[in-house]
């Protein structure tokens, strides 16, 4: 085999190539991902120009015009900013990357005639960057004609391209300074030289914010806002919250308006949604612009995670868009701009908690459970909840402080806890425990949502100086009977009685109460759910990947069970004990507890069912 020696024996350098018609087909159907993105970029090219001629011409205001033909299937936009020379037409136009705007940020010379009058000779008020903006016109045009005059320019050039590799250039009639742009529209695009709503709609979603009038279809009336009042140097709260409603259409439950120049320039508005999230899995999305021309609507990432509730519209200019202008570039300057964003917030809420009290309440309350589920990730989060979050007791909503004022520990019979916080983690029994609960000065906590739990438990912990102990309001914890309940000498039931009970499979005890009440129930929420689940397995109605999920969810603690206290100081409980469980009252107290099951939520399964018929047959035989 002969040996390609002509590779061995030197290195060789050959140019990169690039099939022009295939960049444009990728740029058409895979760097953007909207068919309006064309309006965008031809907007935002317009605005540049304008913005150049700004910087010569200080009595110059520009103007931008979009017009659509439907007869000739065209889409134009016009401005009479500073235009192009040829030369600049055949250097740039065509050649992808290399845009004026781009090289203008990049470059400190005047070589683009930015103005000496102007201290914007960076280029910093100007949008492009990337030099290929043009180019998504083919995403909607068969083909592209610029016409262009320079500003002092003495003869006016016309650029034609379509999808293939040639470009035209000619000499234009054009006699105004300034460009347009005609797209010649696809067949199946035909739509935006027709649909003068969709090119408005194109027109807002974008360039609402752009300080150049756009005009649609020659109408005296523009088509973009310009400006919005939060983006006024001074902005007022009142005209704020108005035009966000209106811009949202929702009404906000409180706005927060943002107005930074260090550590990185951010000027805007947020607010709190009136729309509750589902879970707390939603990402607050905001809207974004750059130098006015709105990048997206749903910017993630910039507020915490803790606040999906958020919505909003900012202005970051130090912030890169990428190459398709559809997202932010997440780099250390998007960075300092979410930390700023979120001490914005934090300082925010904060002040509002402090100084309007009524109106932080009304926030919490309506999206309480997303503040709760957040709050036990958020150290800082869960610092402001500590002072104003309302937990719902047997007491009402209180605060911990107010909580904690009512919950001091007994020192006859607390050794070291200073505090005893009680609370009920399940909804059947809130009614229930509430009784209990009224003839004690102490209030049960009903965290009826397990992250209330957690983030209880997580408050709890972090109290500075005090030992305070969280419990479950159960016979089964200690002092719970004696404080709560008024109960005196607890013990567990004889063993004749234990398997007397055997098939409620409850832990049974015995106290004195003054109570006159002779049986009480408390339910374990977890015992109940695990006998649910173990019924839907042997009817094999539990899929296997499920089941695993739920065995290692009750292999993290105790399963426990539910509690019954049969009270001694009760006639019929005392006559009952001193007959003995093989007596025909023992059937009447074993129906006491299946009711008294009932009544506090538990599901009587099919061996404490079979038994109520049992006591029910003895107490008849009895009679």
């Amino acid at each position: 085999m002969q040996s390609d020696e002509s590779l061995s024996s030197k290195a060789k350098r050959i140019p990169f190539k690039v099939d022009i018609a295939g960049v444009i087909e990728i740029m058409g159907t895979s760097l953007y991902s909207h068919p309006n993105t064309p309006i965008r970029e031809l907007l935002q090219n317009a605005h540049d120009a304008i913005m150049r001629r700004r910087a010569r011409d200080l009595t110059y205001l520009g103007r931008i015009d979009v017009i659509q033909d439907a007869n000739a299937r065209t889409l134009t936009f016009v401005d009479d900013g500073i235009g192009l020379s040829s030369q600049e037409a055949e250097d740039y136009l065509g050649t992808l990357g290399a845009g004026l705007t781009g090289l203008m940020k990049r470059d400190t010379t005047d070589v683009f005639d930015v103005s000496m009058h102007s201290n914007k000779r960076d280029g910093s008020s100007l949008i492009g960057q990337f030099g290929i903006g043009l180019f998504s016109g083919f995403m909607l045009a068969d083909k592209i004609i610029v016409e262009s005059l320079r500003y002092e320019g003495e003869e006016a050039v016309r650029w034609e391209a379509g999808a293939g590799t040639d470009i035209e250039l000619s000499v234009s009639h054009r006699k105004t300074v300034g460009t347009s742009v005609t797209m010649v529209l696809k067949s199946n695009y035909a739509v935006f030289a027709d649909d003068a709503e969709l090119v408005e709609s194109g027109i807002k979603q974008y360039a609402d914010f752009l300080p150049i009038p756009i005009h649609l279809n020659g109408a005296s009336a523009r088509s973009n806002l310009i400006q919005a009042a939060w983006l006024e140097p001074t902005p007022d709260n009142d005209a704020v919250e108005e035009q966000i409603a209106s811009y949202y259409g929702e009404t906000p439950l409180d706005v927060i308006p943002i107005a930074l120049e260090a550590p990185v320039a951010i000027k805007g508005a947020l607010y709190v949604s009136p729309q509750r999230t589902p879970g707390f899995a939603d990402d607050a999305t905001i809207a974004v612009s750059v130098r006015r021309m709105v990048i997206s609507r749903h910017i993630r990432e910039l507020v915490p995670v803790w606040a999906p509730f958020l919505r909003g519209v900012l202005e970051l200019p130090s912030c890169s868009p990428t190459s398709n202008r559809e997202d932010l570039v997440r780099d250390a300057v998007f960075d300092s701009v979410c930390d700023s964003i979120n001490e914005e917030i934090y300082l925010h809420f904060s002040e509002l908690a402090m100084q309007q009290p009524h109106r932080w309440q009304s926030i919490l309350h309506w999206h309480r459970y997303t503040f709760a589920g957040m709050a036990i990730h958020d150290e800082r989060l869960r610092s402001l909840l500590r002072i104003t979050y309302k937990f719902l007791t047997s007491s009402g909503e209180l605060t911990i402080a107010e909580i904690l004022a009512r919950s001091k520990a007994d020192a006859l019979v607390e050794d070291e806890a200073d505090f005893v916080v009680w609370y009920n983690a399940d909804r059947r029994q809130e009614s229930w425990l509430n009784d209990f609960f009224s003839h004690s000065p102490t209030p049960c906590i009903h965290t009826l949502r397990s992250f209330e739990e957690t983030l209880l438990a997580s408050i709890l912990s972090e109290m500075p100086n005090f030992q305070v102990d969280l419990r479950a309001a159960s016979p089964s914890s200690l002092n719970f009977c004696e404080s709560i309940l008024g109960m005196e000498d607890k013990s567990e039931v004889p063993r004749d009685w234990e398997v007397f009970f055997d098939a409620l499979d409850s832990n049974v005890f015995i106290a004195s109460t003054s109570s006159k009440q002779p049986v009480f129930a408390f339910v374990n929420e977890r015992y109940e759910l695990s006998k649910t689940f173990d019924e839907l397995r042997e009817n094999g109605e539990l899929p296997k990947g499920f089941q695993r999920l739920i065995d290692q969810h009750f292999q993290r603690s105790p399963l426990g069970k539910n509690e019954i206290i049969l009270n001694r100081s009760h006639r019929l409980v005392r006559k009952a004990l001193e007959l003995g469980s093989k007596s025909s009252l023992s059937h009447v107290l074993r129906l006491l507890v299946t009711t008294a099951l009932s009544k506090a939520g538990a599901r009587l399964h099919t061996d404490a069912q079979s038994l109520q018929a049992t006591d029910l047959e003895a107490i008849a035989d009895s009679l």
